[in-house]
């Protein structure tokens, strides 16, 4: 024994990567195997996983996700574009809760978006309104819609139009606030509120305009482009910003409008690194859509939180939500912040990692670990190991890093289950109080309740000799 603790030690650690940090810390050489249980430990798992039915099912969701194509049609307000909206009806992320579950982030924004609307002169009228019944919540998923962080889309508000034209379903998204006091991390001052009013009155016409004079615009190719130019289109969005500056600018400087109004158009969306987040979220909405309701299919379609929950929707489950309460980001603070300052995961931004963006991406984009934390090396490790938890490889969006190898798409439930490993999200932190702001950004898992509500419910709907007949 004392001859064994006399040599140099080689160490293999599967597990918490924590034991293995600690053995580093004293330079000692180890290495570390990413190995987690299974979460389910069912001997159906690996049937299920077989049967010819459902991959047949997710082929054909594959297929309508290779082939969507969302291209921007144009703007237009939430009132005129989303179908089923009401001027007392409020948008949200996330899946379905009510006002008293919601976080503080969520209330901030719901209380500025009635203030927009004029429906309430103060946050006290408002919280009237809403206590009193007088004011009705929806998910922006159930409306073909998606929003960041609180998700907040109201009757007035510009919205992007896209449309996957492979399929002919359109999405929407609102337009990005920008960064520090914004409404969707639940401000409601009144520079939130006017510069709110200044998007809808003064942006969105200049915009419509400069896009009925350009022309569609191929919002897939635009992506492609961002990935291969240091973008992953969830939090890192410069290039795809400046590429849609660059498709539009000339358009905007020829609008017979006045020089002034050109120049705070293209100034706000210059100065917005991430401009371009509605919009990737809006074209992985559309695609995704159009690849939902595929009985059979264990592929997910959606995930989304709102503060409170996380939730997933699959592919061959139809419209129900599997829900577990949100986790806490792990990341990086701005100074004067810390976790006991964080609400839980936020937003519906997650669509991007759905559609192989975002964390399932992160190799192309080794510059947003400065933002979120990790290092280049651990960004590939997050891209490559999202492979194992995913039916397919991207055809359009691909990684230069990996030898231009597609991102991966299109997240499996039972290989999650099988494997253990959670998909990986990169994402911004909201403070728990309204009004605050953004304190910071990090990584996040979706719980694993999520997961098992869903393999339950997937279980009992597809049957041991395949899907049930739907009335």
């Amino acid at each position: 024994m004392s001859r064994l603790f006399g040599q140099e030690l080689r160490v293999i650690n599967m597990g918490l990567e924590s034991f293995a940090l600690n053995l580093e810390r004293e330079s000692v050489p180890v290495l570390q195997v990413d190995w987690k249980p299974p979460l389910i430990d069912d001997p159906r798992l690996i049937d299920l996983m077989q049967r010819a039915d459902i991959a047949e099912a997710n082929a054909e969701v594959v297929r309508r996700v290779q082939q969507g194509r969302p291209i921007l049609q144009g703007v237009s307000t939430a009132g005129e574009a989303i179908p089923g909206m009401d001027k007392h009806l409020i948008l949200h992320a996330g899946p379905p809760i009510e006002w008293k579950r919601m976080c503080g982030p969520m209330r901030g924004a719901i209380l500025g978006g009635l203030m927009l609307e004029k429906l309430a002169a103060t946050p006290q009228e408002a919280e009237s309104l809403i206590t009193g019944g007088e004011v009705k919540f929806a998910p922006c998923h159930h409306h073909a819609a998606v929003g960041p962080m609180a998700g907040v889309i109201t009757w007035s508000m510009p919205v992007w139009v896209v449309e996957n034209t492979a399929f002919g379903n359109r999405a929407y998204a609102g337009f990005n606030e920008g960064l520090g006091k914004v409404l969707r991390y639940g401000s409601f001052s009144p520079e939130v509120i006017e510069r709110l009013r200044w998007m809808t009155q003064e942006l969105a016409p200049l915009l419509q305009a400069a896009l009925e004079r350009h022309g569609l615009l191929d919002l897939r190719n635009l992506i492609a482009q961002a990935l291969q130019m240091g973008d992953e289109c969830h939090n890192r969005n410069k290039a795809a910003t400046s590429l849609f500056l660059r498709e539009l600018a000339p358009d905007l400087a020829v609008l017979p409008a006045e020089r002034e109004q050109i120049a705070r158009a293209l100034a706000f969306m210059a100065g917005n690194d991430h401009w371009f987040l509605n919009l990737s979220m809006a074209a992985s909405k559309s695609v995704l859509d159009a690849a939902a309701n595929v009985e059979g299919s264990s592929a997910l379609v959606t995930m989304a939180r709102n503060g409170t929950d996380f939730g997933i929707r699959l592919s061959g489950c139809g419209d129900a939500w599997f829900v577990a309460p949100a986790n806490f980001v792990e990341g990086l603070y701005f100074p004067g912040y810390s976790a006991a300052d964080a609400a839980p995961d936020l937003g519906d931004s997650a669509i991007t990692e759905t559609a192989g963006l975002g964390g399932f991406a992160m190799a192309a984009a080794p510059a947003i670990t400065l933002f979120v934390g990790g290092s280049p090396a651990q960004a590939q490790q997050y891209s490559q190991k999202m492979y194992e938890i995913t039916l397919a490889e991207s055809e359009v969006y691909r990684i230069p890093s990996l030898d231009f190898r597609g991102s991966p798409l299109l997240i499996d439930l039972l290989k999650v289950c099988k494997t253990g490993i959670r998909p990986i999200i990169n994402t911004g932190i909201a403070h728990k109080e309204a009004g605050v702001g953004q304190i910071g950004a990090g990584l996040v898992h979706p719980p694993d309740g999520c997961f098992q509500n869903a393999w339950k419910a997937f279980v009992q709907r597809t049957g041991p000799k395949g899907p049930k007949p739907q009335p």
